[in-house]
């Protein structure tokens, strides 16, 4: 049966173009790289977990390439983009996917893991469209953010995480408007609750956890991770400036003026008990453990403990 994506009108091909994805390890990136390469596309997979990244360039085959790079760090980006237009003689779509997510309060979370969200989260976005530009400019290609529904939704617990995807939002369409008279289009996706590592390394933290659990209706409900790349994948094809994923993601940005009241209402009977579980969640673990989760979230703050920038 044929995909139906690519009966879509208005769709680009793919075949042949560069695509380097931030993030590459598993996930989302993972899989946007696996069927933009089953569409002939040539993807560089870019990111901390070299071995990781290496099992899904295996996978793919030789239209795919992995490269080790922490995307807060402008040397790494430089000469991991320099090599990959080596390799792949320019690149066509940037998706800057990398991303990371801790768990804890304001007052209480470890210092260094809430600022690494957003160094990574938005400054990672900002550093990987500055230093890849040029050569996107060039084909007159497309660059795509992955920001999320906490961009729309700000939850208690995730206050670096939902400001640096609502910056992620904002750099995108201050961008858009830049770079438009050179041809370049640019995006930016919105994936609610999505089954990978961060969201099941989230759901298994003893207190935000559950937190989590007690979102109601849509707003707390995970889909498979088929319908995030489903969504994405159409949207790349069209070089859509939004994607929802799903749809009712969308229909949110119409009320987001009423959503923090409503957020803190609904969160009254809740944050008290998880506020007092937090903090003697970090008297048994420490701030660093408590605050940490997934594989990439560890990855990218034992890179800045240990001060590792992967080249």
């Amino acid at each position: 049966m044929a995909n139906p994506f690519s009966l879509l009108s208005g769709t680009k091909k793919v075949d042949g173009k560069v695509v380097l994805i931030t993030g590459a390890a598993r996930g989302i990136g993972a899989g946007l790289a696996e069927r933009l390469a089953a569409r002939g596309a040539k993807v560089a997979l870019v990111g901390l977990e070299a071995e990781e990244q290496q099992k899904v360039a295996d996978r793919i085959g030789p239209n795919a390439r992995a490269w080790e790079a922490d995307v807060t760090s402008w040397d790494a980006l430089e000469k991991a983009t320099a090599s990959v237009v080596e390799h792949f003689g320019g690149i066509d779509v940037v998706i800057a996917n990398a991303g990371i997510a801790t768990a804890g309060f304001v007052r209480s979370v470890d210092r260094a893991a809430f600022e690494k969200v957003i160094e990574v989260d938005l400054l990672g976005v900002w550093r990987t469209f500055r230093v890849t530009l040029p050569h996107v400019i060039e084909r007159k290609g497309y660059l795509l953010a992955i920001s999320s529904l906490a961009a729309i939704t700000h939850a208690p617990g995730m206050a670096n995480y939902a400001a640096a995807k609502a910056g992620v939002e904002a750099f995108s369409n201050s961008l858009r408007a830049e770079v438009a008279h050179l041809g370049v289009k640019v995006g930016v996706a919105h994936p609610t609750w999505i089954r990978t590592d961060l969201v099941e390394s989230a759901d298994a933290h003893p207190v935000f956890g559950k937190l989590r659990a007690s979102m109601p209706g849509l707003l707390g409900k995970t889909y498979p991770l088929d319908v995030a790349l489903d969504d994405l994948e159409a949207g790349i094809l069209k070089r859509a400036r939004t994607i929802h994923v799903p749809r009712w993601v969308g229909g949110l940005k119409l009320l987001r003026a009423f959503l923090p009241p409503i957020i803190e209402i609904g969160s009254r009977s809740r944050v008290p008990s998880a506020d007092k579980a937090a903090l003697a969640d970090i008297e048994a673990r420490g701030a660093f453990e408590s605050a940490v989760t997934g594989y990439g979230g560890r990855a990218a703050t034992t890179a800045r403990v240990t001060g590792r920038t992967n080249q």
